[in-house]
């Protein structure tokens, strides 16, 4: 089965998380020494905003559904990167009127 895309326009309004994973050995004299923890170092996750009609956000919680938070998808950063996520916690809410927002986080991942 191909990896689907994540195709629906997001609001970026909130900062991602990135982090570095890093390990240290620290030596007498204050000396210490740093490696990265891995070929896949970087740690990020952007939290996503999308609102609209109760279809598409159906739509897109049944994408979400698809992946149940472990089945990695594409998906395109605010920086225009192209990568791997999985979503495990989105929050569909009414907002009034028949129109819906949807939030979540999606989080770098490195298998499909």
């Amino acid at each position: 089965m191909a990896i689907e895309t994540f195709t629906w326009p997001t609001q970026h309004g909130d900062s991602p998380e990135i982090s570095y994973r890093v390990r240290t050995s620290q030596f007498g004299g204050g000396y210490k020494q740093e490696v990265g923890d891995g070929p896949n170092n970087k740690e990020d996750a952007y939290p996503i905003t999308y609102s609209g009609s109760q279809a598409k956000v159906q739509e897109i919680m049944a994408f979400l559904d698809r992946h149940a938070g472990a089945k990695a998808f594409l998906w395109t950063t605010p920086l225009g990167q192209l990568g791997l996520f999985t979503c495990k916690n989105p929050t569909p809410t009414p907002m009034g009127g028949g129109v819906f927002k949807v939030t979540a986080t999606f989080e770098r991942a490195f298998h499909p």
